[in-house]
């Protein structure tokens, strides 16, 4: 096979004992995201080849994997100087007129260091084409790689995601609304090796079909860099109603936000989730307050972690639309947090009055009632869905 795809690694490599544990995770997460295509994946502490019929869309699939930090389509030539002298000349784009040649000696075994190969390749381009040389800024950068079995030329490089491979941190747990931000923390979470889960709240028929659609959409933008996600689905309904009942009307989202985290808690305990995750981020709304945080978060131990804490609405919206989720996310269909917001609901929530209001109704079995009907989806690509847009 004349093309091959090289794989640079991205922060893995700044591990030591462990980076054999992240280079394996991150072949299983390419095999697990590319289950479509054939391949042949070959790799060692510095660098991994994938071999495919479909180069190009594997290529591309390639991008949206954590742990890599950069994709390139190589040519593939033996490490003589005849054969990787012609294969340049082969590859080197016609319509170009400056260029730079960039050798990486990976086989000390090979003769010619890597400078004194530049310029013997460099030379040899200036006396078969009308190039000339731009050290500083070239219209083309030949990247040769010479390695003991092959040496790899290429001249463009596809930026990865960067991070760490999706699963070496473990699992959480995402709360995923149908919002912009939690869609954009359970991103950033996936960044840092994080395998995750989502649970999403539903209350028919306070909330719609297309709501939950709307969550499904979300997830499956999410599943596309992970592969394992599950969607949890909790029946909401019965537990808000008797919210709704029993509590005052400005402590109704505190209390929700509260019975919330005892539910995902035992989700999470039930799926082997080590941490918690949201989309909150300080002072966007009422619950978001660090007095509502604190207030709210006393119901569990379990870590929660919040990626966009400290960003930005603007900045939060900008990681959507990279990612490919802000078209769904402002969809005009409510989830069960904005149905029943009140009009001034309380920025500094007290702990002691949030529990004597829950001390009001009998909120245990129905927590128990959501955890066990709750529906889980896991394969989006079978999933049908109404048409949102």
């Amino acid at each position: 096979m004349e093309k091959i795809i090289l794989i640079k690694y991205g922060e893995l490599t700044t591990k030591k004992d462990n980076r054999k544990f992240f280079i394996e995770t991150l072949e299983k997460n390419i095999r697990n995201l590319l289950k479509d295509f054939k391949l042949k994946i070959s790799k060692d502490r510095v660098r991994m080849f994938i071999e495919t019929d479909e180069i190009e869309n594997a290529a591309l699939k390639l991008t949206k994997i954590f742990g890599i930090h950069g994709i390139a389509i190589c040519h593939k030539a033996n490490s003589n100087n005849e054969d990787i002298l012609n294969k340049v000349l082969e590859i080197i784009p016609q319509d170009k007129k400056t260029f730079k040649i960039e050798t990486k000696r990976a086989d000390k075994n090979f003769p010619i260091k890597s400078m004194d190969f530049n310029n013997l390749v460099g030379g040899h381009v200036l006396r078969n084409t009308e190039y000339k040389v731009d050290v500083h800024n070239p219209e083309v950068l030949v990247n040769i790689e010479i390695r003991k079995d092959f040496t790899y030329i290429y001249t463009n490089i596809l930026s990865g995601s960067g991070g760490y491979p999706v699963g070496v941190q473990g699992k959480g747990l995402l709360m995923l609304s149908g919002g912009i931000d939690s869609p954009v923390a359970g991103y950033l979470a996936l960044k840092r090796g994080v395998d995750i889960d989502c649970v999403y709240f539903d209350s028919p028929p306070h909330t719609s079909l297309e709501a939950k659609n709307k969550v499904i959409e979300l997830a499956k933008s999410l599943n596309e860099y992970s592969g394992n996600i599950r969607l949890f689905v909790i029946p909401f309904t019965e537990l808000q109603q008797a919210i709704y009942k029993n509590c005052p009307n400005d402590y109704m989202i505190t209390i929700m936000r509260r019975m919330m985290y005892r539910i995902c808690e035992k989700m999470a305990k039930k799926h082997k989730c080590k941490i918690l995750i949201n989309g909150e981020s300080i002072g966007q709304v009422a619950s978001q307050t660090l007095s509502s945080m604190v207030c709210i978060n006393e119901v569990t131990n379990m870590p929660v972690v919040r990626p966009v804490a400290c960003l930005d609405k603007l900045e939060i919206i900008e990681i959507a639309k990279k990612i490919g989720t802000y078209e769904t996310s402002i969809l005009p269909f409510e989830d069960c947090c904005t149905i029943f917001v009140p009009k001034h609901p309380v920025i500094n929530p007290n702990i002691s009055k949030a529990k004597i209001y829950e001390e009001s109704f009998e909120f245990e079995s129905l927590i128990e009632k959501c955890v066990q009907n709750a529906e889980i989806i896991t394969n989006f690509e079978k999933e049908k869905f109404t048409d949102l847009l």
